[in-house]
C-alpha cells in the first residue's frame, strides 16, 4: 500500500468517525427521542476524548513567557465562543462558551473555580452565583416600603447575567521553548468571562477593557473533557462539528496581549502605556512579536 493510499484512507476513517459521532443514529431514526441515540456497538467503540497533554520535564523548558490576553466576542472570527446567545430553541448540546463553563459549574462538573488568574483563592458555587445577578427593588417596591406596606414578588426586581452579556474572555497561557521537540509550544491555563459588573450593568452601555470585571477563573486542564464534550457549530461542514477544546488549543481566535509575566509585578500594559488605546495595541503586538522571534532566533547560528 502506497503512503498516499494510506494516508487518505486514514483521513476518511477520521472523517467517517467523527460524522458518526456528531450525528448518531439521525438516518436511522424512526422517531425524532431516537436522534442522537448511540447503539450499543457505537456505544463501545466511542473512544472520542480529547488528546492529552504530552509530559513536560521541567528540564525540557529552555524558555517561557507567561502571556494574559483578552478575546473580543465582538470579532466575526471570534463569535463561535459567542453564539447560541439565545438557547431557548436550540438543542442541548449546543452552547455558548459561557452557558458551558456555568453550567458545569452548577452541576458540579467543574470544581476548580478562582477569584483571579493566580489560582490561588477558590470559590463557592454560592460566591459564584453572588457575582451573576442583581437583586433590587422596583420604584413601586420603595415606595411600599416608606408607606411600611409589605412587599410582594413583582416588586422584587431580580436581573441574572446572561450569554448575551458577555463581552469577551481572559485567558492565561504559557508561551515555552521545548528544546526535546526543538519547537515553541502554548499552553492554555485558565479562562474567564468578562462581562460589565452585573450591579451596574444597566447603567451604561458597556465600556472598554478596563471598566469590566472577570466574573470567575476556571483552571483549563481539569475541564478539558467537558470544553471536549460541548460541539461548535462548524458553517463549512454541519457534519463534522467541532469542540472547544479543539479550539482554544489550536487558537483559533483572535486575542490581543494585555499583561505578560514582568518585574513590576505583571502589570497591565495600560498600567504604563495610559490613555492612548493604539499604542497599547503596539506593545501588544511587539509583545507577541517578540515571543514569535525567540523560536526563529533559536535557530540562527
Amino acid at each position: 500500500m502506497s503512503l498516499k493510499k494510506g494516508l487518505f484512507m486514514l483521513l476518511f476513517a477520521l472523517l467517517v468517525t467523527n460524522i458518526t459521532q456528531a450525528q448518531a443514529n439521525l438516518l436511522n431514526a424512526t422517531i425524532p427521542e431516537e436522534i442522537g441515540v448511540k447503539t450499543e456497538e457505537q456505544l463501545a467503540a466511542d473512544n472520542d476524548k480529547p488528546l492529552p497533554y504530552g509530559f513536560i520535564d521541567d528540564r525540557d523548558i529552555l524558555w517561557s513567557k507567561m502571556v494574559w490576553e483578552y478575546i473580543d466576542l465582538n470579532e466575526k472570527i471570534n463569535l463561535p465562543y459567542y453564539y447560541p446567545a439565545d438557547t431557548s430553541n436550540i438543542n442541548s448540546d449546543r452552547r455558548s462558551l459561557y452557558d458551558t463553563l456555568l453550567r458545569g459549574i452548577k452541576r458540579g462538573d467543574i470544581v476548580d473555580v478562582y477569584d483571579d488568574s493566580y489560582f490561588v483563592d477558590k470559590l463557592s458555587l454560592k460566591e459564584i452565583k453572588s457575582r451573576l445577578s442583581k437583586i433590587d427593588t422596583t420604584d413601586v417596591g420603595i415606595d411600599k416600603l416608606n408607606l411600611g406596606e409589605q412587599l410582594l414578588e413583582e416588586d422584587i426586581d431580580v436581573r441574572d447575567l446572561q450569554s448575551a452579556d458577555i463581552e469577551g474572555f481572559r485567558i492565561k497561557g504559557l508561551y515555552y521553548f521545548d528544546k526535546r521537540q526543538g519547537e515553541l509550544k502554548y499552553r492554555l491555563l485558565g479562562v474567564a468571562p468578562v462581562s460589565p459588573d452585573v450591579q451596574f450593568i444597566d447603567d451604561t452601555e458597556g465600556g472598554d477593557l478596563a471598566n469590566m470585571v472577570d466574573l470567575f477563573w476556571v483552571w483549563y486542564p481539569g475541564i478539558r473533557d467537558i470544553m471536549h464534550e460541548m460541539k461548535v457549530f462548524n458553517s463549512k461542514n454541519s457534519a463534522y462539528p467541532l469542540s472547544f477544546d479543539l479550539l482554544l488549543n489550536a487558537r483559533r481566535f483572535n486575542a490581543i496581549i494585555y499583561r505578560e509575566e514582568n518585574v513590576y509585578g505583571n502589570r497591565d500594559i495600560s498600567e504604563y502605556v495610559k490613555n492612548n488605546a493604539l499604542f497599547q495595541v503596539l506593545e501588544s503586538h511587539k509583545i507577541k512579536e517578540k515571543i514569535r522571534n525567540y523560536e526563529l532566533d533559536m535557530w540562527n547560528y
